[in-house]
């Protein structure tokens, strides 16, 4: 009997051992989560690094509007999640809101993808909205989902070291789907050539696209695997009614029963624990006042400062760096930046009296006011290389001599009365006076010694307010002995696209298309008409120029330069070529923004992580999940500065607004300096404390909004779980 009786407690001991083991091993969905992550964070990265680029290059916006479109889908993203939150605590739970939001956002990456396909004549810019719009509802409410979904597959506490390493996994796919995309659709962007076009943004967001049905097939698969946990309400939701019947009843009392505080008159349906708790979110909210501004200098990352880049030259050897591509450094920076912070920075800044979180804060700002000063100088700099555009009262006029004979130029053109132009050679006059009137006509005669050359008297040329007109001087087809002046509206400014600009001018006798052959990569071929082409983007490098299989010249063309070639033929029908600079090409390095991006992303470090760990710790425990939504919804009230100022276009100078910008954020943080300064700290409590009565309400989830709370400490207060929303901002 005793022998039984120790082989069943040894038995018992065995089941006990395995069942321990059970739970401490590592859950196997969590290996579903992560690839979605990755694959999601792929998608969103991808497609937004070459947004506006595609807005401007492809849909013809100005930058303005393409700064605002980005920026107003990018407060959608960050509004989102309020929508997310809610969804999945109060009536799907966080796997069906995963899922069914994930296929509207694939929808949305289909959507811009196909409407981006050239041959298929569909309406590129409808469709890029609607698709922008059904990926932040996507990418917005899933955002808060996600990471808590992560969190609910560990039990905990056995399971807490489990579940740190889940959140270190979880930060790494974000960011290694952000790096990859970042550097490789830039490359499908412009390497690739689809569709009869020297680029392939319908495969650039494609491939996201295809990543992110990968990302939903990934999810699915994991489903029998995931404990799924039922809705059980949402504190934003019901902080909301709490507000409202505060409100109400106030309005409705008036001045009978005067409380000490409007919140206080809802305590007799919510509590006085409840009530305490918003208070305590309301002294934080109104730190979080001056917060958007950092995020509307932040976020330009990917608008005003990626379009900064297109007016610079990549060129590191024998490769380019490309505009978007620039976008990289600030992941690829973060993780070493957090470290090093961590162990060096802050220690070091501890020293100076730097330690508490709002000092922090603070100084992050700081560093973005100076991030943007330093991006108004480059752009200052960058000014002194754009091309000389007309001014209000001003035109300019450019003739072209498309003939092989040398002229003299007898006019009335103030300050240019007498003038000569060569055989291909150009006459150029960038600054012409029209204080009065839209237009001006000038009498011109071309005279020539060579009896053999054709010739025109009694010519007017014309110039008109804000207009670049140019002439082109040919042969008469009809009469050979009479000079035609062929009239056009030139654009003597940058491509919208970066990639140099050119356009031919040819007066021969066979009428033959002049052909740009690549030297390098694939050999292709860019043909231009006989007389005078339109302007033509093309991929910057060495060419080949050929005409009726002659090769006339070796050209280098550059970012940003913009062209004029002449075509003329002799008297032995021998083709030549001469080249016209109208807009010199991009001088300054991409890398001169390499401190800009430095400065940000310490700044962002500061600001970013600081300030999450701040609405943690700050936020009593039922209403951290609140706090969260408050600090995203700071990111999405940033764009939409960024909307406003570019929507009022009060600066014709980039610079200008960059200096608006940095001096907008030394203010704020000054604002936030004198709100900070009256701010009391909440300090965690010792864990021989009383912890504080739980908050009586229908919901049992301190999970709401989507943040995951994971206590750590057993039901203490601490601050271990910030991680947790960390990965929310991304």
């Amino acid at each position: 009997m005793s022998k039984k009786r120790t082989s069943d407690s040894t038995l018992a001991s065995r089941d006990e051992e395995m069942e321990s083991l059970e739970k401490t091993k590592y859950p196997r969905s969590i290996a579903f989560i992560i690839s979605n992550e990755f694959c999601e964070r792929f998608n969103y990265y991808g497609m937004r690094t070459i947004l506006v680029l595609y807005l401007t290059q492809k849909l013809h916006y100005s930058d303005d509007d393409a700064t605002v479109l980005y920026h107003i889908f990018t407060m959608f993203v960050y509004f989102f999640p309020l929508m997310g939150a809610v969804l999945a605590d109060s009536w799907l739970g966080k796997f069906k809101t995963i899922t069914y939001l994930s296929m509207v956002y694939s929808v949305g990456s289909a959507v811009i993808a196909i409407g981006a396909i050239p041959t298929l004549g569909l309406p590129a810019s409808v469709m890029t909205v609607i698709g922008l719009m059904l990926i932040a509802i996507g990418t917005g409410g899933i955002k808060p989902c996600v990471s808590a979904f992560g969190g609910d597959q560990f039990k905990l506490p056995e399971q807490a070291r489990h579940l740190e390493t889940f959140f270190s996994l979880f930060y790494f796919a974000i960011n290694a789907g952000s790096l990859i995309s970042t550097s490789l659709t830039p490359v499908l962007r412009e390497d690739v050539h689809c569709f009869g076009n020297n680029d392939c943004y319908s495969l650039a967001f494609g491939v996201p696209g295809a990543l992110m049905i990968v990302s939903i097939i990934i999810f699915i698969c994991g489903r029998v695997l995931y404990k799924v946990k039922k809705p059980e309400g949402n504190m934003i939701v019901l902080v909301s009614k709490c507000i409202g019947n505060a409100v109400a009843t106030r309005l409705k009392e008036k001045k009978h029963n005067k409380r000490e505080h409007w919140l206080d008159y809802a305590e007799a349906t919510y509590g006085k624990q409840l009530i305490d708790d918003i208070k305590s979110v309301l002294r934080v909210l109104v730190l979080f006042l001056p917060l958007p501004v950092f995020w509307a200098l932040f976020d330009q990352q990917g608008s005003r400062w990626t379009f900064q880049a297109t007016r610079m030259t990549g060129d590191i050897g024998p490769y380019a760096i490309k505009p978007d591509q620039l976008q990289v450094v600030n992941p690829l920076l973060i993780l070493g930046f957090i470290p090093l912070f961590s162990y060096a920075v802050y220690p070091m800044l501890a020293k100076c009296g730097i330690k508490r979180p709002l000092q922090k804060l603070t100084t992050g700002g700081i560093l973005a006011a100076i991030a943007f000063l330093i991006s108004g100088f480059v752009e200052l700099e960058l000014q002194k290389t754009y091309p000389v555009l007309p001014t209000a009262n001003e035109g300019q006029l450019r003739i072209f001599n498309g003939i092989p004979c040398d002229y003299k130029v007898i006019s009335n053109i103030p300050g240019h009365e007498n003038f000569n132009i060569l055989s291909k050679g150009l006459f150029e006059e960038k600054h012409l006076n029209l204080s009065v009137g839209d237009s001006f006509q000038f009498k011109v005669d071309f005279e020539t010694a060579d009896p053999i050359c054709p010739r025109i008297v009694g010519a007017q040329v014309e110039i008109q307010r804000k207009k670049a007109i140019s002439y082109f001087m040919q042969t008469n087809k009809v009469d050979p002995t009479v000079l035609d002046l062929v009239q056009y509206e030139d654009d003597p400014d940058k491509g919208s696209k970066g990639y140099p600009v050119v356009r031919v001018l040819s007066n021969t006798n066979k009428n033959q298309e002049v052909q740009f052959i690549e030297v390098a990569g694939d050999h292709t071929v860019y043909t231009f008409p006989s007389g005078k082409s339109n302007l033509t983007a093309v991929p910057p490098g060495h060419y080949v120029i050929r005409y009726n299989g002659d090769e006339l010249k070796d050209v280098q063309l550059k970012l940003g330069g913009v062209y004029s070639f002449v075509v003329t033929e002799n008297n032995l029908n021998q083709a030549s070529i001469e080249e016209h600079v109208i807009a010199a090409p991009n001088s300054i390095h991409m890398l001169w923004l390499l401190p800009q991006y430095i400065v940000i992303t310490a700044g962002e470090v500061m600001f970013s992580v600081t300030g999450l760990e701040f609405s943690f710790t700050q936020a009593p425990q039922s209403m951290k999940s609140v706090l969260q939504a408050a600090w995203l919804l700071t990111v999405a009230f940033g764009n939409l500065i960024v909307v406003i100022i570019a929507e009022a276009k009060a600066f014709d100078s980039q610079a200008a607004e960059f200096f608006l910008f940095a001096g907008l954020m030394a203010v704020d943080m000054g604002i936030f300096i004198i709100l900070a300064i009256k701010y009391k700290y909440v300090e965690p409590k010792n864990e021989d404390e009383t912890p504080s009565p739980a908050i009586d309400l229908p919901q049992k989830d301190s999970s709401t909004n989507g943040f995951k709370t994971i206590d750590l400490n057993n039901g203490k207060n601490s601050t271990n779980g910030v991680e947790n929303t960390a990965f929310n901002e991304d």
